[in-house]
């Protein structure tokens, strides 16, 4: 039963779907004919369950489970049957097309002048046909091979004769090796790793400047790419990230560089990728025959006809939110014409389209870590015995772009047995799109229209990419809405048409739609002049599930839970991005009574003059380098931000955060901003990284993106000199408590600070750390003063606080300084820390 229908509707729908099963099945369409067989069936097991009455029900259900197996039958015979009368390529066949992509491989690096390169694969090409012209029998293709050969030994012995050949670039290259105080950098210089901008970048049109949301309003940004706010090199330290998070699962995916552009692809025998075969995932283990080639299971092999989103199907992989991914960046590139998923995969022709290559070699740039990173895989993908591809594939069975796109994706994962993602994690890897995750369950942040109109026009003019998932649901609520439990849906379309808000939406499985309002099988809400403005015909639809379906937006916030857009990183002019380590035991595990040693950065913006308000983003990824860690996902953390100016914040709530961000398990966290230029042309703000109970060492990338022109940098202690006291404690008469209690407070710890200069300037930050349970404060008074012109009045830490306090001070004298610390109330006992830091040289002592 569908989902807005009621039960007396049932019969009716029985009715249609087995109508539909019989014409399919006569028309010997079996793919079709099965799926209707069964709906029936299904149908009919639900009008019983309900007590609804259906003529010879029992039977009719028994005759159309059964006809649907016997056409199951009848449908695998079939692949066999077409297995069996693939035109295998002989061996001559491919080994002329290996020559053949060996001499155009020598063609491009002869043209851009890497003469070894050239000399290199205009021999193995000579080789190669040399070799299969002596094991062919066909005339024609020694006749081939022999030309081929020839061409290749002219320009060969041409090139020895007058070029100078030059040694190629090592993978070493890719991460920089600190030395001093700089680092060794390739000797290449369009190799040098400068620090990275988000890949994917596609341009918006002249109009996108009004398409933030309101009131974001900017120019379009002119140049090709995003404007770096900092250097363009990066430091020792995030070298050392970049390379401690290369190794994934096992294996280095090292970040993409210049120099991987002459990756070579050519090859005069099949390439195999040296870290073996991916893991299978346990639903491709009992249907898994082998390992295949495309030109063993595909009469002619291409990368693809025509970038598709309705092509794309997922099989039996759990990587819904993927597949989803895949079909809107397809959508994308084909509605908008720019390359934003086929871009990522080489070998590409000159046109940059990416290229079928015999030698079966291939390399995906995917986001992974804070940068684009190198995938190399092979061509060899899991079949069948009846020669299906075990995994996600288009439905153009010429083509390999989806099997190669997910087994570059899975090879980083550990292999098929996919742990699941979401698709801002997912298309971010894609596409460096910005991610964002919207809750619609959220009721009190969630305003349904505002995000609707949003949605609406942003998709409309190409800015963002968007899936949304369904939460858990039980099996007879699946069943009758057609929906699958805790699945991603790819967004194809959002319309507003005659007052009722619509999306189209996508199935991954290419098959399975929703049951209810605006279905296909929907008879009361389709009426002629909607159909006319959708150009959507149910009847025709209704002909074949192909996991396409229109519903309104009210089914879709009673029945999904979240949407995830992905931005589209241009629509904004300046970015900037540092990679950094957090270690553990570096701060406490949780921060809610000290923030102080989290990792803190200045912000700050700048407004040119006429421009009224800003958009600020800031991206926090956590890197992954583990398959377990992706799967179960423990670590909690977000970003806060303070407005005070820049400075270091020590408390989690006073000052209260600017943006309090929500703690969650994904690796990914979006910040966003829309700032008032009323408030300061020049607005300083501190971004704090924050992670709910800290055990483990984290590494993390901080990308910031603005409309206006902005700083990003990391906080550092400016105090040169530090003092500690580690073995503090309050026992007996010396927990004497706060200056309530005239009789004892004298008898807390007294610690002495010199500060031996005679400069009035000195900035000192001191602070006092104990058992939580306990409030803590303290005094500090001068004793001697080296500056008699400059008073120094009696300074107190505030406001007594749980476990943690601090004070800081500037324009301090030189001069000697009692610090007394203390807990609130008297006979408190326990230790505690005590750290004077220092712009100039001090020494602390214990007095009392």
């Amino acid at each position: 039963m569908s989902a807005n229908s009621s039960p007396t509707d049932l019969p009716q729908e029985i009715v249609q779907l087995a109508n539909h099963a019989v014409q399919f099945d006569r028309e010997g369409n079996l793919d079709v004919a099965i799926y209707y067989y069964s709906e029936a069936a299904k149908s009919l097991a639900e009008a019983k369950s309900l007590g609804i009455p259906f003529p010879n029900l029992d039977a009719q259900f028994a005759a159309y489970r059964q006809r649907a197996d016997k056409l199951k039958e009848q449908q695998l015979a079939r692949k066999e049957k077409e297995l069996d009368n693939v035109k295998e390529k002989d061996q001559s066949q491919n080994d002329l097309e290996r020559a053949e992509f060996l001499l155009h491989a020598a063609l491009d690096a002869d043209e851009l002048q890497d003469w070894k390169e050239a000399i290199d694969l205009y021999s193995e090409a000579i080789e190669l046909c040399l070799e299969a012209r002596n094991r062919t029998s066909r005339a024609d293709h020694k006749t081939k091979l022999a030309q081929l050969a020839a061409k290749c030994l002219d320009r060969a012995e041409h090139l020895k004769k007058t070029k100078v050949t030059t040694s190629p670039l090592s993978d070493d290259d890719h991460l920089m090796v600190a030395k001093g105080n700089g680092v060794v950098k390739p000797q290449n210089p369009s190799s040098n790793m400068y620090r990275s901008l988000p890949a994917g970048i596609i341009m918006p049109g002249s109009d996108v400047n009004a398409s933030l949301p309101n009131p974001m309003s900017f120019s379009t940004p002119s140049p090709a790419k995003l404007v770096v706010s900092g250097s363009e090199t990066y430091t020792k330290e995030e070298i050392e990230v970049l390379r401690k998070t290369s190794k994934i699962n096992g294996r280095d995916y090292v970040p993409f560089m210049a120099l991987d552009l002459k990756e070579r692809f050519a090859f005069p025998t099949p390439f195999s990728d040296r870290d073996g075969k991916l893991a299978l995932a346990p639903k491709q283990l009992g249907p898994f025959k082998g390992w295949s080639r495309p030109s063993e299971i595909c009469s002619e092999p291409q990368m693809y006809d025509t970038i598709d989103a309705f092509s794309i199907r997922q099989s039996i992989i759990s990587d819904c939110s993927f597949v989803a991914s895949l079909a809107i960046s397809a959508l994308y590139e084909k509605r908008f014409k720019k390359k934003l998923i086929s871009s990522i995969i080489y070998p590409q022709n000159r046109q940059g389209d990416p290229m079928y290559n015999p030698s079966g070699k291939y390399m995906v740039k995917l986001n992974i870590n804070g940068v684009p990173r190198k995938i190399i895989i092979d061509d060899l993908l899991p079949v069948s015995r009846y020669g299906d591809i075990l995994c996600s594939y288009s439905h153009n069975k010429q083509e390999i772009w989806v099997s190669l796109l997910e087994k570059a994706y899975m090879k980083v994962m550990g292999g098929y047995d996919f742990p699941g993602s979401n698709s801002n994690i997912d298309l971010h890897a894609l596409t460096g799109w910005i991610p964002e995750r919207v809750s619609i369950k959220q009721k009190e942040e969630f305003k349904p229209d505002e995000f609707f109109m949003k949605i609406s026009e942003r998709h409309r003019k190409g800015d963002v990419l968007a899936t949304v998932a369904t939460g858990e649901m039980s099996d007879k609520e699946s069943e009758r809405t057609g929906l699958v439990p805790a699945h991603a849906y790819a967004l194809l379309d959002v319309r507003e048409v005659q007052g009722k808000h619509l999306f189209l939406l996508k199935n991954p499985w290419s098959h399975m739609r929703w049951k209810g309002n605006f279905s296909e099988r929907d008879t009361k809400h389709w009426t002629p002049a909607l159909k006319t403005a959708l150009n959507y015909n149910p009847e025709s639809a209704a002909q074949f599930d192909n996991g396409v379906f229109w519903i309104d937006y009210a089914s879709v916030l009673q029945f999904f839970d979240v949407f995830y857009l992905n931005w589209n990183p241009a629509l904004f002019k300046y970015t900037y991005c540092v990679h950094q380590e957090w270690r553990t035991g570096s701060s406490p595990i949780k921060d809610v009574y000290d923030m102080s040693s989290n990792p803190q950065y200045r912000l700050e913006v700048n407004f040119p003059t006429g421009v009224a308000s800003a958009a600020v983003w800031v991206l926090l990824q956590r890197h992954i380098t583990d398959r377990n860690d992706f799967a179960e996902n423990k670590e909690y953390i977000t970003l806060l931000v303070f407005k005070t100016d820049g400075k270091k914040v020590f408390y989690p709530y006073d000052p209260a955060p600017y943006i309090d961000g929500v703690r969650i398990n994904s690796p990914l966290y979006l910040c966003k901003m829309l700032l008032k230029a009323s408030e300061g042309s020049t607005q300083r703000y501190t971004v704090v990284v924050s992670q709910y109970e800290k055990t483990n060492t984290i590494f993390y990338s901080l990308r910031c993106y603005s409309t206006v022109p902005f700083k990003m940098t990391k906080i550092a202690s400016s105090y040169t000199f530090k003092e500690e006291v580690k073995n503090g404690l309050w026992k007996g008469i010396t927990a004497g408590g706060c200056q309530n209690n005239q009789q004892t407070y004298k008898n807390n710890p007294v610690h002495q600070m010199n500060l031996d200069n005679n400069k009035a300037d000195n900035s000192v930050l001191i602070t006092l750390k104990g058992p939580k349970q306990y409030s803590l404060g303290f005094d500090i008074v001068n004793v001697v003063s080296n500056c008699p012109n400059v008073i120094f009045a009696k300074k107190s830490s505030g406001a007594y606080r749980s476990g943690f306090t601090v004070l800081e001070l500037e324009n301090v004298p030189g001069g000697v300084y009692n610090i007394t610390p203390s807990t609130f109330e008297p006979g408190k006992e326990g230790p505690y820390f005590l750290t004077v830091q220092a712009s100039c040289s001090i020494k602390l002592s214990r007095l009392q």
